[in-house]
């Protein structure tokens, strides 16, 4: 069982402000939020907002806090989702009109696990949910991890999307080569953002910091290094046609990695064997007269390299800086997505002035009041409830590990937000009146804490798209948040 707070009921019943109303209306208010579900969701990512939307759909009373430890709400959304793909953004609109609802609030600024902690939070509302996503990267845990010229695609995604923790980030682009290890989708969308001509993201939403250094950039080459094969990559087909299409470049793709593959995919999936059959074709077949004349005036190029796992990053002659990485050849054991790499024994090494990690994003723990499984970097749970913590709940990548697309995270938080009200239905959650907000706010005003509400944001929303008129792009995103806090005269 979760610890008890400090402060308890009759303490709160104390320290409420004296409401403008008759005492027969004041007992009719209270008797009425009786019949309230206080409900409190931490993180407003999509998983966030889609287990906040069903529960205000299929509950017609219920009353939902959304909170946020960025000052701006949506999560990857926001800063995740790539610049050149604005209609992946359009969510944006269904989650503020379920913000705007008058049974939903935003509380960005407060930092769950420092500012309230998730028990502070269990007394104040008759359910949680843990909806904060994966703040972390896996880490590489080879020699010269450390050096600079080595980052993370999570650091790097949040540079060019304006997250304000990464916004100093920096990255050195006056190297020639650059090395990306993983195959996923965010490994593509790095590529894709090294590689495409700056003016072409000029009407996109990339910050104006990340585009001046882009320009500058002298990255040519970009190398995707895969453990296994071309039928284990994780990248889908839209993001494949992107790159393949990608103006200004050629692939490198070599035909021997291939050799065999066609009769193989035959029996896969559709989805799988659409892609493979991309690669294919960019791999093994001559491109057409017009195709072939693009590719060979082409100034930049991007290249899978499969069958290779990274051992060391290796340091220039002065050991200041990044000039190369040591790949281990590999081989595959068993068949299909499962099959899994082994060494060979044989070693490759390549030079890049730039090695971008991208074996995964990780979720951490928020509160020591909550179970947390590290190795699989989940909250234990059972169809979204979180386990021997009664009231307690979780959805996205925290419940099930950083796989799957916005679809995916929708109806894994729907499934969350069904187990809570089945809960609720069922009598399995305290079934007296709650506080919600009233006491949390109490609390954060008493540690010098002023959450951001959604009006707050939609001031720093007009001044974004405001900044952004006068270059043509949708919005320039504020990235500093003192600068943000000083524009709502804090």
């Amino acid at each position: 069982m979760a610890t008890r707070c400090w402060w308890h009921w009759p303490a709160w019943l104390r320290t409420r402000p004296p409401l403008a109303r008759s005492p027969l209306s004041a007992r009719r208010q209270f008797f009425t939020e009786e019949h309230i579900p206080q409900i409190c969701v931490v993180g407003s990512g999509p998983a966030g907002f889609y287990t906040a939307q069903h529960l205000l759909k299929h509950h017609t009373r219920a009353h939902v806090d959304i909170y946020e430890k960025q000052l701006v709400p949506f999560g990857l959304v926001r800063f995740g989702v790539a610049p050149d793909h604005p209609e992946v953004k359009n969510v944006i609109n269904t989650f503020t009109q379920t913000a705007r609802s008058d049974r939903c609030a935003f509380w960005g600024n407060v930092v769950v696990g420092r500012d309230v902690m998730v028990p502070e939070l269990r007394e104040a509302y008759h359910a949680v949910v843990l909806s904060y996503g994966a703040e972390d990267h896996h880490a590489l845990g080879i020699p010269g991890e450390e050096l600079p010229g080595v980052l993370s695609a999570r650091a790097f995604v949040g540079w060019y999307n304006g997250l304000p923790e990464n916004r100093e980030l920096m990255p050195d682009l006056s190297c020639d080569t650059a090395v990306i290890l993983g195959q996923g989708n965010v490994a593509l969308d790095v590529a894709r953002i090294l590689l495409t001509p700056p003016e072409h993201l000029e009407k996109t939403d990339i910050t104006a910091a990340s585009l001046r250094v882009l320009r500058q950039s002298r990255v040519k080459t970009v190398w995707i290094v895969g453990r296994r094969g071309p039928l284990q990559v994780a990248f889908t087909i839209k993001e494949l046609r992107e790159m393949v299409q990608l103006p200004g470049t050629r692939p490198i793709l070599n035909p021997v990695d291939f050799l065999g593959l066609q009769d193989r995919i035959k029996e896969v999936p559709r989805p799988r064997r659409r892609l493979t059959e991309l690669l294919l074709r960019t791999a093994t077949e001559k491109p057409g007269p017009e195709e072939a004349a693009c590719q060979e005036s082409a100034s930049r190029a991007w290249g899978l390299r499969f069958f290779r796992s990274p051992q060391q990053v290796l340091p220039s002659p002065d050991g200041q800086r990044t000039a190369g990485i040591r790949l281990a050849v590999t081989k595959l054991e068993g068949v299909g997505e499962a099959a899994q790499a082994v060494p060979t024994g044989d070693m490759e090494d390549l030079r890049c002035g730039l090695v971008l990690s991208s074996v995964g994003y990780k979720s951490c723990p928020i509160d020591p009041s909550v179970p947390f499984d590290p190795r699989l970097g989940v909250i234990p749970n059972t169809e979204g409830r979180v386990v021997d913590v009664p009231g307690l709940y979780c959805s996205g990548w925290v419940k099930r590990g950083p796989t799957g697309v916005l679809g995916t995270t929708m109806n894994d938080s729907f499934l969350t937000g069904q187990a809570l009200l089945q809960d609720l239905q069922g009598g399995l959650l305290p079934s007296g009146p709650r506080p919600g907000y009233t006491a949390i706010e109490a609390l954060l005003r008493g540690r010098g804490v002023r959450p951001v509400s959604f009006s707050d944001w939609e001031k720093l929303d007009a001044e974004e798209v405001s900044r952004g008129q006068g270059a043509g792009k949708p919005r320039e995103k504020l990235v500093d948040p003192q600068e943000m806090l000083q524009l709502l005269g804090r």
